[in-house]
């Protein structure tokens, strides 16, 4: 007696095996480190290829290879948590590769890190780079002052010991290769220092300043330089101003919470005259009435620059005054921040005329001076047929509460009227 049985899986199903394309795309995938095809594919191939990429493949393979955005933005989310894409273009490669070379210069440590690893990326990430924000420079690690001791003593050497070179990354090799580099934002100094704080992990050296001078003189496409928190003296002004005389490109200048005091603003006066400035920020220095005087000066010359930030200076009136005195002529100047500079009611008696005659000024800030109630009402006086001011800020002037309410009325009216030009 024979039976005959047939055994097979009520579940199978043909479509569960793969097709060849997507077994082929599978390899694609699996070896695209070694072999990255990716253009000669259909459109549709392509997109399954770049959504199963590991973000991990070396940025030689990549960088120029995948221009696909979806693909940089997997890549910024898994590095970075915090991010905003409008920083950047809205375009997530430009973001990565600004946020990786960042990065990489936030960590490098002289005589220690090797310098292939800034140099080695160059020519990756050159076409995308067109802003760098770096807000730290580590200094070279320092030697054992024991160990150094110990070793001099068993010398016999009567020396004192020599200060450890703490001049930081060189950065002219490198913004002097991204031509396309537009922003540069730097702060010599080291974050996150906790109870390891010493003064020279801030301190911008000479030698550092003289690099990053010859360094701007070769970034010819700059745009926009920034250089806060870092000690800048007038010595080290003066270097960085002689290197950017007459730039072909720059319009944005700020120098804010430095050290600098009335020959670096003067250095700084003469740049207006040779640049093609348009912003200017020199707020938190210690500048004052001849600093101040020296820019006023290259500001009734001036036709270009459109802002002026002295905040948290020492102008003083003789320096307000002076300053005032250019804006009769100046018809350019938009913006000017004078608040904290110690100011009084001579200032507000000689601004009065400037708000009766000039006819460009939108802001003026002059909170947190002594102007007095007399300066007020003078000020009030100037605008009473002034259109143009759509921003004064009065706070902690001493104005009186009352004039301050009747010059924010003007205020209000005039950029009530701004707004509904600018819709018609």
């Amino acid at each position: 007696y024979c039976a005959h049985r047939i055994i097979e899986d009520p579940e199978w199903s043909l479509a569960t095996v793969p097709r060849l394309t997507e077994l082929c795309l599978q390899n694609i995938v699996h070896n695209f480190e070694q072999n990255p095809i990716l253009d000669s594919l259909p459109p549709e191939h392509q997109r399954k290829v770049l959504d199963r990429l590991s973000t991990g493949l070396p940025l030689a393979v990549t960088a120029n290879l995948i221009s696909d955005e979806d693909y940089w933005k997997r890549c910024c989310a898994e590095r970075w948590q915090v991010y905003d894409i409008s920083n950047y273009g809205d375009s997530w490669k430009r973001m990565f590769f600004e946020r990786h070379l960042e990065n990489i210069l936030k960590c490098f440590i002289p005589n220690t890190t090797d310098p292939s690893q800034v140099l080695d990326l160059i020519p990756i990430c050159k076409d995308y780079v067109r802003k760098l924000e770096v807000d730290q420079f580590l200094p070279p690690l320092k030697v054992d002052q024991k160990e150094e001791r110990d070793d001099l003593s068993d010398t016999g050497s009567d020396f004192q010991l020599s200060e450890v070179s703490v001049h930081h990354y060189d950065l002219g090799v490198l913004i002097t290769a991204l031509p396309h580099l537009e922003e540069l934002h730097l702060t010599y100094g080291v974050k996150d220092c906790g109870m390891n704080f010493e003064w020279n992990l801030f301190n911008f050296t000479y030698q550092d300043c003289w690099n990053l001078a010859v360094a701007l003189k070769k970034c010819h496409n700059l745009k926009v330089f920034k250089l806060t928190r870092s000690k800048v003296d007038d010595e080290k002004t003066r270097l960085l101003v002689r290197n950017l005389l007459d730039h072909p490109c720059l319009v944005e200048l700020n120098l804010s919470h430095n050290l600098i005091k009335d020959k670096g603003a003067r250095a700084v006066g003469k740049l207006i005259n040779h640049s093609k400035l348009e912003i200017l920020d020199l707020c938190n220095n210690q500048i004052h009435h001849l600093g101040a005087q020296a820019l006023a000066q290259a500001l009734a010359e001036n036709s270009t620059l459109t802002s002026l930030n002295l905040r948290l200076n020492c102008v003083e009136d003789k320096g307000g005054e002076a300053i005032g005195r250019a804006l009769l002529t100046n018809t350019t100047l938009k913006s000017i921040h004078l608040g904290s500079n110690n100011l009084s009611e001579p200032t507000a008696t000689l601004f009065s005329q400037v708000l009766a005659q000039n006819a460009t000024l939108t802001s003026i800030n002059f909170s947190c001076n002594h102007l007095g109630l007399d300066g007020g009402k003078q000020l009030l006086d100037g605008l009473a047929d002034n259109k143009a001011l759509t921003e004064f800020d009065l706070r902690l002037a001493e104005v009186g509460q009352q004039t301050e309410y009747l010059i924010h009325q003007i205020v209000w009216a005039n950029r009530d009227a701004a707004r509904l030009g600018s819709l018609q």
